[in-house]
């Protein structure tokens, strides 16, 4: 597994500049809320996914009055060997090397470095909109599948281009054949890998949940899509008058989305905080053991604030599963130092404690 043993943050967000040693175990981050704990985790999270946790655009990671920021991470790999990657983002460009060496290009960098991450922000899985659980599935397969990344942005690349026919003319039945023709190829890969997906993390999640709460609820997960009906290639076609109308494509994975389900309802509306919290801390740990399996070693795993919302039974089963898989590197923040050391003192001696003010680390 990939062990971050050091990483160096300049200009990112509220961090000026911070260099500090991990420990290859469980790391703490303490401080109240707007220091910086989260914009730690998320520079950690950056160099795995080459972007924002929170922010699709990079220019809110500045740091207020900077127009460039850099990320720099010494990890012992797999193999035993130590790589350094950085990343330089300015306004205009972003680079990626590894060991000094540029790489031929970004996405190829996805996979490097698996990580998972659970974040208070990730509430909108439960109660926002389909995009950000089509992300979710995103971020969780391309960092397993090379291939359904490039499927998924050459996907994207062809909807962008069929939706601008759409709406800037009156576009000739041939050329509507070709696009549709060529994206049909790409869905149904898409397709089928989210489908394979999600049947396998559904009980995972049940699982996992099922050992936070207690057994108190049963929750699940199922998988909504077009493609449900028939290939894409069909759908366009039945649809193409529509779209003529509308000016865009109305059908086809980009309206993909997931279901979330507590006892048989929606979690976004029969669910409490906790209940909610508990499902998605679930399904983080679901997403981990898959990923395990399928790297054949554990990822980073990033717990931001998650013990806010929880009761201290939920909490109890948190540390439960924590201390009995055989879990990787961990990061974990807490504004509340004394709660955190308590509880991670009692999992392992193998620990490092940092404590930030306004951007800047302490090692305690």
């Amino acid at each position: 597994m990939a062990i971050l043993e050091k990483i160096v943050v300049q200009d990112f967000r509220n961090i000026g500049l911070a260099e500090l040693e991990f420990s290859p175990n469980i790391n703490c981050i303490s401080g109240n809320n707007g220091e910086g704990k989260t914009n730690l985790m998320d520079a950690v999270y950056y160099l795995s996914m080459t972007k924002s946790a929170f922010s699709p655009s990079d220019r809110y990671n500045f740091r207020y009055g900077t127009s460039a920021f850099s990320l720099a991470g010494t990890y012992r790999m797999p193999s035993g060997q130590s790589s350094r990657f950085a990343i330089q983002v300015t306004q205009n460009e972003k680079k990626l090397r590894r060991d000094d060496k540029n790489y031929p290009k970004i996405s190829a960098h996805i996979g490097e470095l698996p990580i998972v991450m659970v974040s208070p922000a990730d509430i909108a899985l439960v109660s926002e909109s389909g995009e950000g659980r089509r992300r979710f599935l995103n971020a969780v397969l391309s960092q397993m599948d090379s291939t359904y990344l490039s499927d998924v942005q050459q996907y994207n690349r062809l909807l962008m281009q069929r939706n601008k026919l759409l709406k800037d003319h009156l576009p000739e039945p041939g050329l509507l054949d070709v696009f549709d023709s060529r994206m049909a190829e790409y869905a149904a890969r898409i397709y089928d890998s989210r489908k394979q997906f999600v049947r396998q993390l559904s009980p995972l999640v049940t699982q996992y949940y099922h050992l936070l709460s207690g057994g108190q609820e049963t929750v699940e997960i199922a998988y909504l899509s077009d493609l449900d009906k028939g290939s894409l290639l069909d759908l366009l076609s039945a649809t193409r008058e529509r779209d003529f109308l509308l000016h865009f494509t109305g059908s086809g994975i980009q309206r993909d989305d997931l279901d979330f389900r507590m006892d048989g309802h929606p979690i976004r509306r029969c669910g409490s905080q906790g209940q909610q919290k508990s499902f998605l801390v679930a399904l983080t740990f679901a997403q981990y053991e898959l990923m395990k399996q399928g790297y054949g070693f554990p990822p980073m795993l990033l717990l931001d604030d998650v013990f806010d919302k929880l009761d201290m039974n939920r909490i109890s089963n948190l540390l439960s599963l924590v201390a009995g898989a055989e879990f990787g590197q961990i990061f974990i923040t807490d504004s509340n130092k004394v709660r955190m050391s308590s509880i991670v003192d009692s999992i392992t001696r193998d620990r490092a404690y940092f404590e930030t003010v306004n951007g800047s680390f302490t090692k305690l």
